[in-house]
């Protein structure tokens, strides 16, 4: 399916839960976006040897591969695409790693087209937005720098465990608790 790189109702899904794509394709495809799904950066990439979208939803962990890879990848070939992120379990590294590397948008999930079709059209930050006057708890913090080192290490547990000097299963307990995706 070849499309031309200006067609705006282009879009393009890297993710790896098939039936969270197959739902987000079907829908997207009702509000009339012509639709390709990737379930990892290498099926990404033969994708975009044809097609040229003007949206991308990607997953933030696709299998054993980072979805911010992908981010990067799409911004380069389109520096206008809008690109939302979508996670598990959204962190303040991984957000400010999605927007640095070229994401209109960063959504946890469960996010709904709604949600991502909304995300697609902010272009500007909201000066307006309340601040969180709660501190974060101990957990929360802990969590963060894991997933900070988690994105250093692209997503490699023996690494990350090494590098907060933790036993591997104690990290990957910790990891089942709180998923990331």
């Amino acid at each position: 399916m070849t499309h031309t790189p200006s067609d705006p109702r282009q879009l393009l899904i890297v993710e790896d839960d098939e039936a969270f794509a197959r739902t987000l394709k079907r829908s997207f495809e009702r509000r009339g976006y012509a639709v390709e799904v990737a379930r990892s950066p290498e099926e990404m990439n033969a994708l975009l040897a044809t097609f040229r979208p003007g949206y991308a939803v990607v997953d933030l962990k696709l299998g054993g591969a980072s979805g911010l890879a992908c981010v990067q990848t799409l911004r380069a070939l389109d520096p206008a695409m809008r690109i939302v992120v979508l996670t598990g379990f959204a962190s303040i590294a991984t957000a400010v790693e999605a927007i640095k590397l070229g994401a209109s948008y960063y959504l946890a999930k469960p996010s709904n087209t709604d949600d991502i079709e909304a995300a697609f059209e902010r272009a500007e930050g909201n000066a307006e937005t309340p601040l969180d006057a709660r501190p974060s708890s101990i957990k929360t913090v802990e969590w963060e720098h894991i997933h900070r080192v988690l994105v250093e290490t692209d997503f490699n547990i023996s690494e990350t465990a090494r590098r907060l000097g933790m036993h591997r299963r104690t990290l990957a307990r910790k990891l089942e608790k709180r998923q990331i995706r």
